[in-house]
């Protein structure tokens, strides 16, 4: 048996006891003070200091994930944007187990009514959050997810974890995604794995670097996929997998951070930059009309590596030459990269539309000159990884 100080004084003292007894003309030595100190201070040590846990914040902006279905087994039959984010994180079980989480109510709407003024204030506040927190993860509607995503990837300047999510089944029917997708995303959030790799969209257990992922499905769990690429890794339960890093999260820190500083601009100052769909035989009436509704850029989506009819083609030269507008050209297959350069025209790499056009309005909004322009497209909106020579 091994005695603890406090266990052996306690033995000494009835041993003492004993003899003093049985012997009165013996006399027993009193007990060492330092023994009696280390006792008292054995009894009054203060308990183990448990690790504080990462500080994440759930802004939240409505979308299916915050929707109420008609019923349990209503799961197309809802209304989004319904349900408030801070009873959404109280139902969340074992929450408590991965992160302290806050909550913050930024709107309750579908991600398509929207407007470019709001995400820049909502870019602003997730900058502001991240001044305190250690991650953030902002929920909106999947409509349009992937352009949210990706204009926080390009003007958040706080390198912390940006996660953003939602569902494809609103909160309140069987089988919904609903209350995974958030608690993964917290838990993909308040590890940290993503610092330095921008805004990252995770459903479905799986997370997407913003600026590659896309919607490929109008109802299914999987819909965003990172075409031929692949996503950046998954969440199995406890363990969190990173299997490819994206271009951002290899960029120096000093050229980590883009130039698009909202700060630096008023919301009202975001560039107006429409989408012209190329077709068989597509006229010039959407090139022409953008151009007359003030359009600064056009992005085309083009047939095959990117091209456009005649009349499109016509159209864009007469838009550059007499307007100034600039033009990128993507495709639409879904996939690859397009390479047409020209007068006015800028390659947009493998950025799909949707994409091209949040990073030409944002260079729209801090800078008239194309070639300025165009060096953003190759550094930020390339995906394109370079590896320093040893």
């Amino acid at each position: 048996m091994i005695l603890t100080p406090s266990s052996w004084i306690k033995t000494t003292f009835v041993a003492g006891l004993a003899l003093t007894m049985l012997f009165p003309s013996v006399s027993v030595l009193p007990i060492s003070s330092a023994y009696a100190a280390e006792a008292v201070a054995e009894q009054t040590l203060p308990a183990p200091s448990v690790p504080a846990l990462p500080k994440v914040q759930v802004i939240a902006t409505g979308g299916t994930i915050a929707g109420k279905s008609v019923d349990e087994t209503s799961f197309q039959n809802y209304k989004a944007g319904t349900l408030l984010m801070e009873d959404m994180v109280k139902a969340l079980p074992n929450k408590d187990q991965i992160a302290d989480v806050s909550t913050f109510q930024f709107g309750n709407a579908g991600s398509g009514s929207y407007t470019m003024q709001q995400l820049y204030n909502l870019s602003l506040k997730v900058d502001e959050v991240l001044e305190t927190q250690d991650g953030v993860v902002v929920t909106t509607g999947t409509d349009t997810m992937e352009e949210i995503a990706y204009f926080l990837d390009l003007t958040v300047r706080s390198p912390k974890p940006v996660i953003i999510t939602g569902s494809m089944r609103p909160w309140t029917v069987i089988g919904s995604d609903a209350q995974a997708n958030l608690y993964n995303a917290i838990k993909l959030a308040a590890s940290g794995k993503t610092k330095y790799y921008g805004t990252v969209l995770m459903l479905n257990d799986e997370f997407h670097a913003a600026r590659d992922v896309t919607k490929t499905n109008a109802y299914r769990t999987d819909t965003f996929e990172t075409p031929k690429l692949g996503m950046l890794g998954y969440i199995d339960e406890k363990n969190i997998r990173v299997y490819r890093a994206n271009a951002r999260s290899l960029m120096s820190a000093d050229k980590w951070a883009t130039p698009f500083d909202l700060k630096k601009i008023a919301d009202t100052s975001m560039a107006k930059v429409e989408i012209a769909y190329a077709y068989q035989d597509a006229g010039a009436g959407a090139i022409t009309g953008f151009v007359m509704d003030g359009a600064k850029g056009i992005v085309t989506s083009g047939t095959g590596a990117g091209g456009v009819s005649k009349a499109m083609g016509d159209a864009r030269t007469k838009a550059f030459k007499e307007q100034g507008v600039i033009f990128v050209a993507t495709t639409r297959t879904g996939s690859g990269s397009n390479y047409t350069t020209g007068d006015g025209i800028i390659a947009g790499d493998s950025l799909n539309a949707a994409h091209a056009r949040i990073l030409l309005m944002l260079s729209l909004s801090f800078s008239s000159d194309f070639d300025t322009i165009k060096g953003w497209f190759n550094t930020y909106g390339s995906g394109q990884v370079e590896i320093p020579a040893k």
